[in-house]
């Protein structure tokens, strides 16, 4: 018996999304996608996760920062939080360190070797959105993140 040829199935057309796109969160969900895909393209080949680069910028900004406080401000669980610290540690990039003043708290501190990564990092991400967000003037970013910060409950950066 001869096979019948099967005839290609027609390329989808582009789904129907309107009732989607009304929505803050997923209009806010697709742009995060976005912008998380420009962070892997350029801050991923230094083996950086947008958690790991959260946790250096607050650690670099906050020379008495604890692991309690990282997870609270990122929102992550202690589990997870002590997993992601223990991973950086691991890579030589931030160590725990005994506090003087409260030898009960333990303080997260960068490394030589996490603040030059650090350093790289800072230099790459400040122009890395660049290509996502092309398409937006400089006042609509302003906006943008002071929108976003506002519906998230956190200040917006001052001017």
């Amino acid at each position: 018996m001869k096979a019948e040829a099967i005839a290609p199935e027609a390329a989808p057309a582009e789904l129907d999304q309107s009732r989607l796109i009304t929505l803050v969160g997923y209009a806010a969900s697709r742009a995060a996608i976005e912008l998380r895909k420009t962070f892997a393209r350029h801050l991923g080949p230094l083996g950086l996760k947008v958690l790991d680069y959260s946790i250096l910028v607050l650690v670099a900004s906050n020379p008495e920062v604890n692991q309690k406080q990282l997870g609270e401000a990122l929102d992550v669980a202690p589990p997870n939080m002590a997993a992601a610290i223990d991973r950086l540690v691991e890579a030589g990039w931030v160590e725990r360190v005994r506090s003087t003043r409260d030898r009960r708290v333990v303080l997260i501190h960068l490394t030589k070797s996490g603040r030059e990564l650090l350093r790289r990092a800072e230099a790459i991400a400040g122009t890395m959105e660049q290509e996502t967000l092309h398409k937006l003037s400089v006042a609509e970013r302003a906006l943008l993140v002071e929108l976003l910060l506002k519906v998230a409950g956190l200040a917006a950066p001052a001017a």
